[in-house]
């Protein structure tokens, strides 16, 4: 499944609202909706995010150069232009950090470049040059992270029990660079042992449903669609053996956003004493943060509650909290699985050792 397509022509994504009855793709060749597509939805989840954020950032700098008449530009003019385009991507959702480490990592590049030639002519030459860099720059972002996610899977696969497993959201293709995170732990698992798949729907937006459902489907591993509201009950009957979510943003001390929902889930596995893991790449570590009460929790529009896709199944009058995501305290977390190693508690301590403060 190719869940994006980048060529000369722009970005063309595969709009997650529309599947799985429908496989259509959104065109994107300005930067304006590079940020609509994350905005809405069209695509989502957080390593999936931030890569599309590389390439919008790219594809924003592509569309300066291509409009501008100016043949000499000066450093300020351009480090300007820079800060235009980081905000614009930055603030598309707050959550997921990946967002802004990817933006980041782009204004690196610009910055590093930009050091290089402060004492020659900065010519529309010199900037098609930066393009090409922020191009590769993308590209390896995107590259990193299936790397990251086939060595996730590796580190995570002897952890997953046979029988059920419970997973929350959507955390596979469509939500990284085309491998998974906690789904494609779950994928490595399957090759070595008998693995049946429990899906939580997801409400409001059915990620899980719609997209996991059908990434499971398209690889043939065995799974159930469950109500978001039934996994206490298979869980006490014994029926879930481990729970593997995604994340969004970790804390130093191992406090996790992820999708609503999944604190509800880590407090079931632990009264059950069932291991709760968390499937993650490093660019979700947020070592800036001591806990997750700094982190920014985005609220959604009501509609998507009060309705079920184009359907209305609340009253006109009624109102609705749309919280996107919830924190999962880490001393409900068995351990943290990373492309660098799997995390075990003392998280305040380990996170660091693995995932390194100062790395990009």
């Amino acid at each position: 499944m190719q869940a994006w397509i980048w060529n000369e022509k722009g970005l063309f994504l595969l709009d997650q609202r529309k599947l799985p009855l429908e496989e259509k793709y959104v065109f994107c060749n300005t930067i304006n909706k590079v940020r609509k597509a994350i905005k809405e939805l069209v695509v989502r989840g957080a390593p999936a995010i931030g890569i599309c954020a590389a390439i919008g950032f790219t594809i924003g700098f592509k569309n300066f150069l291509e409009k501008t008449r100016t043949k000499k530009f000066s450093i300020q003019r351009i480090s300007e232009e820079i800060g235009k385009l980081s905000l614009l991507l930055e603030t598309a959702r707050p959550t997921a950090v990946n967002l802004k480490w990817a933006v980041n990592r782009m204004k690196g590049v610009c910055e590093k470049f930009l050091k290089e030639v402060e004492k020659q002519p900065i010519t529309l030459k010199t900037l098609t040059k930066l393009y090409s860099i922020l191009e590769k720059e993308a590209l390896k972002i995107w590259e990193e992270d299936i790397e990251g996610n086939l060595s996730m899977a590796t580190f995570g696969k002897d952890l997953i029990p046979e029988g059920g497993v419970l997973t929350h959201c959507n955390t596979g293709a469509l939500a990284t660079g085309g491998y998974g995170t906690a789904l494609g732990v779950i994928r490595e698992a399957y090759k070595h042992k008998k693995i049946f798949v429990f899906v939580d729907e997801t409400r409001p937006f059915l990620q899980g449903a719609r997209l996991t459902a059908w990434e499971l489907s398209k690889l043939n591993i065995p799974y159930a669609i469950i109500t978001d509201n039934s996994a206490g009950y298979l869980i006490k009957k014994g029926e879930v053996k481990a729970i593997i979510v995604g994340a969004d943003r970790i804390a130093l001390n191992g406090d996790t956003a992820n999708k609503i929902g999944t604190y509800s889930l880590a407090v079931l596995a632990h009264y059950h004493k069932i291991p709760f893991f968390v499937a993650a790449p490093s660019s979700t570590f947020d070592l800036e943060i001591s806990s997750g009460e700094e982190i920014p929790i985005e609220k959604r529009p009501s509609k998507e509650v009060l309705s079920c896709g184009k359907t209305r199944v609340a009253p006109l009058n009624a109102k609705a909290y749309n919280f996107a995501f919830d924190i999962t305290p880490g001393n409900l977390i068995t351990a943290i699985i990373t492309e660098k190693g799997v995390i075990y508690p003392p998280y305040s301590q380990n996170i660091p050792k693995i995932i390194k403060r100062n790395e990009n």
